[in-house]
């Protein structure tokens, strides 16, 4: 009778379980070793993200049906809060939320490593997150010597184009030029929506696959919470890590600028309102810990799910977790 209804089993074998677990302690070791304190935040708030490609799933309370909460899509802001406390350098590895995020490589709720360090600079905290991951998929992986690309570098040799030069138009036509698709969907689209598109179809593809490949310097624009280059306000201090293909880590050299960033939340609520996508309350408390004073850090989220889908060779991230959301 058990068996009658299909789907009831986990859809990750017992060794992949028994591998993730030991990926968890080898981080947490890593992280106990170095003096980086663990710490939880709560998974629901009164606040929700006000980036634009982040949506949040919303939560009510049948007994103040008047309340409105949210699961939270990161614990950035929460962590952020005990910076400015000082807690000094700090990581958690925590389910997140994130509405619409459904597919081979994502699932609504998944899990992050996410963690700070205080007083580092951005090439260093790149330098050590890179040896952070060799370490952990070494074993797994014959991993070639990482690779560093820019983001201009990256879209000039992959998609043929000079990202902050060029103009909707030539990033259009960049795009159809390579991609054999039907764009009428993005007749009206603006410029972050074709960089976006080029990187994910034209750059990601054909980074080298044998080895971590790191992108960094994006585009101001690109980057709310990450502090801008003193060199060029252009770009931001921000950088991602992929493996295999795999899109793994998203890293900033964080802001600590309380007016400019409640400058930015509120070009994003503004963004927000154009596109038709849901107005959220910003996290004052956030901004508050801000106005107090955050320490000059660093930070980065890691997708723990795709380092053990990399990890044992997984294609699918139903595979590396026991119920994924649609049960397949």
């Amino acid at each position: 009778m058990s068996d009658s209804l299909p789907g009831w089993r986990p859809t990750a074998t017992l060794p992949t379980l028994e591998h993730r677990a030991r990926l968890l302690q080898q981080l947490r070791a890593y992280f106990l070793s170095r003096g980086v304190l663990e710490v939880e935040t709560p998974l629901l708030a009164a606040t929700a993200t006000t980036e634009l490609h982040l949506q949040s799933f919303v939560v009510s309370d049948p007994l103040t049906p008047r309340q409105t909460y949210y699961l939270h899509t990161s614990p950035e802001l929460a962590m952020k809060r005990l910076l400015a406390a000082g807690s000094g350098s700090i990581y958690q590895i925590c389910k997140v939320f994130r509405a619409g995020e459904l597919g081979a490589r994502h699932n609504p709720e998944f899990t992050l490593l996410e963690w700070y360090r205080v007083d580092t600079d951005y090439d260093a905290f790149i330098a050590e997150n890179v040896r952070l991951l060799e370490s952990v998929l070494r074993e797994h992986l014959n991993l070639q010597p990482v690779m560093q690309f820019t983001y201009r570098q990256a879209f000039q040799d992959y998609a043929g184009i000079d990202p902050f030069n060029a103009d909707v138009a030539q990033l259009h036509a960049a795009f159809v030029a390579q991609v054999p698709a039907d764009v009428s969907a993005f007749a009206h689209a603006d410029r972050q929506t074709w960089l976006e598109l080029l990187l994910t179809h034209c750059v990601e593809p054909h980074l080298p696959r044998d080895r971590l490949v790191v992108i960094r310097d994006y585009p101001a624009e690109q980057a709310s919470l990450a502090a801008l280059s003193p060199a060029n306000p252009a770009v931001a201090e921000r950088f991602e890590i992929y493996c295999n293909g795999l899109e793994l880590a998203n890293g900033f050299h964080e802001l600590t600028n309380a007016e400019e960033q409640h400058q930015r939340i509120d070009q994003e609520l503004a963004e927000r309102q154009r596109r038709g996508l849901p107005i959220v309350p910003p996290d004052q408390k956030f901004l508050a810990a801000l106005q107090h004073g955050l320490p000059d850090c660093c930070g980065i989220a890691i997708g723990f799910d795709r380092l053990v889908m990399l990890a044992t060779g997984a294609q699918n991230i139903a595979a590396v977790i026991t119920f994924p959301l649609n049960g397949s």
